[in-house]
């Protein structure tokens, strides 16, 4: 038995609860969903898939994205939800011996996105926010991280997470990053028609930050595109699309968009990955059927 999930905020909080109701000790496999998609990762039976596409072989499957819904008969939960945490630990409410209601509701809030200007602006005044910012799904090599997140969580509260010396670190890390991360947005970043395009296309290692910051620089924009080379094949490129979360008015679905592409999403946020040679096709449909905005 493992846990197959995204090293994402949600994905962290979805296998906490699996370990918290199923056992403490079971592995979990961090992966993104082109590993299921596109990359003919070996499924086992007795495997769980969380927060990631569903696929055959798996013994239970919980997710809430709308590019992902199927029609086979699965064990397990899929619905279209704010987060997939939530809907392990309704699932699983009676097995808990702690307390999770409060991890479960910064699940939904973050992973919605259902925050205020000054919690973009000033995240280090909510812990769980500046904590899921750590949690960078670039490298392998953060494995160790994920994993002792988990164990964190399992044992303690938000307030003793956030001592841990790691994590201090890289929380103070994350706060230097988004002070730099608004000027990268300033000179890279385009308004048209409503869509504001950051390019980090011609970067082996493209800027990090605040992925919300975007929406409260550029308020007057209903939709944001960014671009960054991918960072394991450097001739792809990774295209994502997220809705304002305060310019509540874009009509696209996100997700079916970018499932033209071979990627998805939710309705509102979503990537896709693809070979540079075609991203400058692949945008002009995109860019332009966002600035359209037509309901989808």
């Amino acid at each position: 038995m493992r846990i197959i999930t995204r090293p994402d905020f949600d994905g962290l909080v979805c296998a906490v609860f699996l370990k918290a109701a199923l056992g403490k000790d079971i592995p979990v496999l961090w992966v993104e969903p082109d590993a299921i998609r596109h990359c003919g990762l070996e499924v086992r039976q007795g495997d769980i898939i969380a927060n990631l596409p569903w696929k055959s072989g798996c013994s239970v499957w919980f997710d809430h994205h709308v590019t992902n819904r199927i029609d086979e008969k699965f064990e397990g939960v899929y619905e279209i939800a704010p987060s997939a945490a939530g809907l392990i630990y309704t699932y699983y409410k009676d097995r808990f011996k702690t307390d999770f209601a409060e991890l479960s509701a910064a699940a939904d809030k973050i992973d919605s996105a259902n925050l205020t200007v000054e919690e973009v602006l000033r995240p280090e005044d909510n812990s769980y926010l500046l904590l899921s910012m750590t949690i960078k799904n670039r490298a392998e090599c953060e494995k160790h991280y994920w994993d002792r997140l988990c164990d964190l969580f399992l044992e303690n509260g938000i307030d003793d997470v956030m001592k841990d010396w790691d994590v201090k670190a890289r929380c103070d890390e994350v706060i230097r990053e988004n002070s730099e991360y608004k000027e990268h947005l300033s000179k890279r970043t385009q308004i048209d028609q409503g869509v504001a395009l950051t390019d980090f296309s011609d970067l082996m290692i493209a800027p990090q930050g605040n992925r919300f910051l975007v929406y409260a620089l550029y308020p007057e924009t209903h939709v944001a595109v960014k671009i960054r080379r991918d960072y394991h094949e450097t001739d792809s490129v990774i295209v994502s699309v997220g809705h304002s979360i305060f310019n509540r008015t874009c009509n696209v679905n996100t997700g079916f968009l970018l499932s033209r592409f071979g990627g998805g999403g939710h309705r509102g946020a979503g990537a896709c990955k693809m070979k540079i040679s075609v991203l400058e096709k692949a945008l002009f449909e995109i860019m332009n059927t966002l600035k359209e905005n037509k309901a989808s």
